[in-house]
């Protein structure tokens, strides 16, 4: 009888398993039959299933390299839109979405969370999070998500406001969530976690308005922390966390933990299942400058490192720190690519980064060695770096004690978080780089504010600035990288110092970029072979996959993120849209909204020369980082505001009536009359030519 009960189970069970198998490409048991297969050994061998596009770099070398060929540089010019969807967001999109067997997830604005079929364009659910709007005030970097992460059929993304949910893939349902931060400080999650060895992978921001880096584990079958791995030391006197933080605090001064330190880890992590090692990408100082973060000098481990992490415990096993006493803010969480290569004549298994202080490193993974380091990009703070030591060489006066000083890369970075890719076909990593400067001056009359950006590197007035002719170009470029010879071997010239992410394929590398181009180079040359315009300006990173057989390029258009709250290179910001393509595709391309014709305010201006003098103070530490009065991005300029707005301004201010639509409600920080100050200064400045 038992024998018979076994049999009978074993039959019921195959035939739900066809059915299953069976069921309607786009439906629930689809969905959760294709995603309930991504596990520990189909994430570790994405390599074996080209076809689908499962973790945020493609893999878990990070590496953005798809094998796929039916898209070549051949037929590229063959490439026409399939379908797109609108979205109906209007903030940045800097997402990666996540494709298994034709069905796609990706993050948008406020972290809401879609899934779509990509064989229609349908959007199947959303996940919305409602992230309270007035995180946003939290927010250095506009209210973007970089991306999710899939495994056995679930969907994790961190939010806004510093949770880590757990969402059935098929359904959009919330399966748990977990509080990951300390609300009560500035901290904010942007990035995307990673799923690794079972356990979900996240860090956060916050480190510019002054938080204490960390990252954490959680099981990923109920959120349970599995362990911790703190960026910084925090109070001696609570005693350490671990023996690392221990000897990082030796290398720190003064009272460093009561603002944060920083450090915070909000990007680029990596992992290599052979050797069971996490890789951590760590941010900058908090507060930026050195001399009131950690006064009398130090290293400050571990901000700007790359720090490896046993999988199973989060214990620390090596680091490299790619600027020490780091004080413009010069992160180095960028992505971080794992390869095999020969360096030197030996064959080594690597990591590689392009932080933001524009130099290109190349360490061997297993132990931390540093193997090549070199300018990608101009370099005025150092003039190399030592290989013997693994230190930079810093110019004089680069670190700004006594004077004023022009340096490059500004703190946007000679690269920042849009994605590089390296292929290893061609041999060569495909850098969104740009080159910019920014002039740092150290602040004696600092006072850390909660509700600000908290840099301590304001140019000073009184101060001598030192110039450097060779600083001025504002430009932004796709280069092409050899890492083993350390040099550049080609560029295309960018639209802005803000343009997109990249993809490479075997003779391929696809980027957008601000003005709305999405184009395709010769991987070899950088020729381009492809373009099409898309009329409004792309900052994500495009992804490529197979659907029935046959290739698809997808790209997430949505205008924003840091550069895009201030600034704007096409004529119209458009909804966030999904765009999708393939060889002969055969689809319309959606009707743009037209632009609105603005003029600029024209009111009496009432204020006293003391009241617009307090206005403009006013606006710069609590406005500017979002309303920029000479441009205007996703944020509008305000003084092409309607005076019907204006009259508001009290209630939007001190109220909150605008909260729904992303705008913090300062409540009590002002009184009436300074609110009114900043109304009258934003009058004087519209009446400026």
């Amino acid at each position: 009888m038992l024998k018979k009960l076994i049999f009978v189970l074993a039959i019921a069970s195959a035939l739900i398993g066809c059915q299953k198998k069976d069921a309607p490409k786009g439906s629930e048991a689809h969905i959760e039959n294709v995603t309930s297969a991504i596990d520990d050994d189909a994430l570790t061998n994405a390599q074996d299933a080209p076809g689908d596009w499962t973790s945020y770099g493609l893999n878990y070398k990070e590496d953005r390299f798809s094998p796929l060929t039916q898209i070549n540089k051949d037929n590229v010019s063959q490439l026409s839109l399939a379908w797109s969807t609108d979205l109906g967001t209007n903030r940045g999109i800097e997402a990666t979405p996540l494709v298994v067997d034709g069905i796609m997830f990706l993050s948008g604005p406020w972290s809401v969370i879609y899934a779509l079929d990509t064989r229609s364009g349908k959007i199947l659910w959303t996940y919305d999070p409602e992230v309270p709007k007035q995180t946003g005030l939290k927010a250095c970097c506009d209210v973007v998500n970089r991306g999710i992460a899939m495994y056995k059929g679930n969907i994790f993304a961190g939010t806004l406001d510093g949770r880590l949910v757990s969402i059935k893939a098929s359904t959009g349902k919330l399966n748990w969530s977990v509080i990951t931060v300390d609300t009560a400080r500035a901290y904010t999650i942007t990035g995307a976690p990673r799923v690794y060895d079972g356990k979900v992978i996240i860090g956060n921001s916050g480190a510019d308005l002054g938080v204490r880096g960390y990252v954490t584990a959680y099981d990923a079958e109920d959120g349970k922390e599995a362990w911790r791995f703190w960026t910084v030391p925090g109070d001696p006197k609570k005693g350490f966390e671990s023996k690392a933080m221990e000897d990082a605090a030796k290398t720190w001064k003064g009272e460093w933990w009561k603002i944060g330190g920083g450090g915070t880890a909000w990007d680029g992590f990596a992992y290599d299942p052979a050797l069971g090692l996490v890789y951590i990408g760590t941010g900058n100082g908090s507060p930026w400058n050195r001399e009131i973060r950690s006064p009398g000098g130090g290293d400050n481990l571990f901000l700007s490192s790359i720090v490896a992490v046993d999988v199973k415990t989060g214990e620390y096993k090596w680091h490299y720190q790619t600027t020490p006493g780091e004080t413009w803010d010069y992160t180095a969480v960028q992505q971080m690519i794992l390869a095999d290569m020969k360096i030197g004549g030996k064959d080594r298994k690597v990591i590689m980064q392009a932080p933001k202080n524009g130099f290109f490193y190349v360490l061997d993974r297993e132990t931390g060695e540093l193997l090549k380091a070199d300018a990608y990009t101009y370099v005025n703070w150092a003039t190399h770096v030592d290989l013997k030591t693994g230190r930079p060489v810093e110019t004089p006066n680069s670190r700004y004690e006594k004077f004023n000083k022009l340096v490059s890369p500004s703190p946007i970075g000679g690269h920042n978080w849009q994605a590089m890719a390296y292929n290893p076909v061609t041999k060569l990593v495909y850098i969104p780089s740009r080159e910019l400067s920014l002039t740092h001056g150290n602040r004696s009359d600092f006072k850390y504010d909660p509700m600000t950006w908290n840099t301590g590197s304001n140019p000073d007035e009184t101060k001598k600035t030192i110039d450097d002719p060779k600083a001025h170009k504002m430009e932004g470029r796709l280069i092409a990288w050899d890492p083993v010879a350390g040099k550049e071997v080609w560029r295309s010239a960018g639209a802005s110092i803000w343009d997109a992410g990249v993809l490479t394929t075997s003779d391929l590398v696809f980027q957008g970029n601000a003005q709305g181009k999405f184009s395709a180079f010769d991987a070899k040359t950088g020729k381009k072979v492809w373009e099409t315009d898309l009329k409004s300006g792309i900052i994500a990173p495009p992804v490529t996959y197979l659907v029935d057989g046959v290739q698809y390029v997808t790209v997430a258009v949505g205008w924003g993120g840091v550069m895009g709250l201030w600034s704007k290179y096409t004529e119209t910001i458009q909804p966030g849209r999904i765009f999708t393509f393939k060889i002969g595709g055969k689809g319309k391309m959606p009707a743009l909204i037209p632009a609105e014709l603005k003029s600029k305010l024209n009111v009496a201006v009432s204020a006293t020369p003391a009241q617009l003098s307090e206005g403009a103070k006013l606006f710069k530490v609590n406005c500017s980082d979002c309303h920029d009065l000479q441009g205007g991005g996703t944020i509008p300029n305000l003084t092409y505001s309607k005076p019907e707005i204006m009259n508001m301004i009290d209630d939007i201010v001190r109220k909150g009536i605008f909260l729904p639509k992303g705008m913090p409600n300062f409540g009590n920080r002002f009184t009436a009359q300074q609110v009114k100050n900043i109304q009258q200064y934003i009058y004087a400045e519209a009446k400026k030519k």
